[in-house]
């Protein structure tokens, strides 16, 4: 077995909760006193250019909500959207034990848009772990399509046998698992460290 030296992290729903998914917007609804649907279905056309970098979050709050006016400011919102951001400390203790080892390459492959992307990295002091961040708004590209893991392997020029990516959700492992890496589906932080270990990562 190839000896790992290159560990890949998705961000939300693994160190993190997911920074803005389907649960956070409703509760934006409910404090907002706005209609959800109509949101939703604005945000399914605009959250994917947004994701990817094309956007910026006023576009995207733009297109989503401000159309009209509203009871509320665009600052009010958008410091609800960052506080939906917490840590998970059980699986960041992980990931900090992986990196104090000094002994792997440690990146995030992650979708996020670049206003919370860049808050979640300054919040959570996420570059204290990570030497890279791979995210969708940087590399225009977003799980689970092939290219965002193409450009990690390139840019960090390891082959995918000696890298591990974890990630919460099934359908992003994919690809990876396609072009040759070791995939973990996380579940739980006990789950994931030991599944880091079978395959020899010292954790």
């Amino acid at each position: 077995m190839p000896e790992i030296t290159t560990l890949f992290w998705d961000i939300g729903g693994v160190i993190l909760t997911n920074g803005w998914d389907r649960n956070s917007r409703r509760a934006a609804a409910t404090t907002f006193k706005f209609d959800y649907e109509e949101f939703q279905d604005r945000h399914d056309l605009s959250f994917p250019a947004f994701d990817s970098g094309l956007i910026t979050l006023n576009e995207y709050l733009d297109r989503t909500l401000f159309y009209r006016p509203r009871s509320f400011t665009r600052e009010e919102f958008t410091a609800f959207m960052f506080a939906q951001s917490k840590e998970h400390p059980e699986t960041r203790a992980v990931l900090a034990d992986a990196a104090r080892k000094g002994t792997y390459l440690i990146g995030s492959i992650n979708n996020e848009p670049l206003e919370l992307n860049q808050y979640r990295i300054e919040a959570f002091y996420l570059r204290r772990d990570f030497l890279v961040f791979f995210s969708s708004c940087y590399v225009r590209s977003r799980k689970p399509e092939e290219t965002i893991f193409r450009i990690a392997l390139e840019v960090t020029q390891r082959p995918p046998e000696q890298c591990v990516f974890i990630d919460d959700r099934s359908l992003n492992l994919e690809c990876p698992r396609r072009l040759g890496f070791n995939v973990i589906h996380h579940q739980n932080a006990e789950q994931l460290r030991s599944e880091l270990r079978n395959h020899g990562v010292k954790v």
